[in-house]
């Protein structure tokens, strides 16, 4: 059986963590390691949850509820995961700047965006106060506001959505705070809440 290699410090030191599956599709491993910068910097990065006991649950409830039946719609092949779990060291990671470019690896928002599902920081508060778990995906050849039409349309259960594009992945997330806000973003990434689907997704979220 494939495992997680331990780390120090954790409940790994003494029970080895299948690579399960999260849902009916997605395994832990897929899910803590399609960034880039973690493709780029793997050997330094440990992708995995540390709050097993919360993160975990929050992981399979956001591809129970959202991505599973995503999955049986488009096919497997055709969903791309961008962006999954973010973990503490690829938190770190994202945050720091190419020596080339100058740009940081990544945008990482921990208090905020929900990537980082229930884990906690030293103090023992959780990096992001709404819980639930987040992820980054489209659907290869389907404009991205075509499958935020889908998502609507099926009425799943999304605590929040953002919309970079038609040719960008979507952000969505689901935990118990289940609000359906749905956020574009202007040419100049500014959010906002002023978009077709407003009045489909929550009619009060859009003033």
């Amino acid at each position: 059986m494939t495992t997680i290699p331990p780390r120090s410090g954790t409940l790994q030191e003494t029970l080895l963590v299948p690579v399960q599956r999260l849902g009916k599709y997605l395994t832990l491993t897929e899910f803590c390691t399609c960034t880039q910068t973690y493709q780029r910097f793997a050997d330094q990065i440990d992708p995995f949850p540390k709050n097993l006991d919360e993160t975990l649950p929050a992981l399979e409830a956001l591809c129970r509820h959202i991505i599973d039946p995503v999955i049986d719609e488009f096919g497997r092949d055709l969903v791309q995961l961008t962006y999954g779990f973010c973990s503490t060291d690829l938190k770190r990671w994202l945050a720091k700047k190419d020596p080339v470019t100058g740009k940081k690896h990544g945008i990482a928002s921990p208090s905020l965006d929900q990537h980082m599902a229930h884990e906690v920081n030293r103090n023992g508060r959780y990096y992001c106060d709404r819980l639930g778990a987040a992820c980054d995906f489209r659907i290869l050849d389907l404009p991205s506001d075509e499958l935020v039409a889908w998502i609507l349309a099926q009425g799943l259960p999304f605590d929040s959505l953002y919309f970079y594009g038609v040719d960008r992945p979507i952000h969505i997330s689901y935990g118990p705070q289940h609000k359906r806000a749905i956020w574009t973003f202007t040419e100049q990434g500014t959010p906002t809440r002023q978009h077709p689907w407003a009045s489909v997704a929550n009619p009060t979220s859009s003033r």
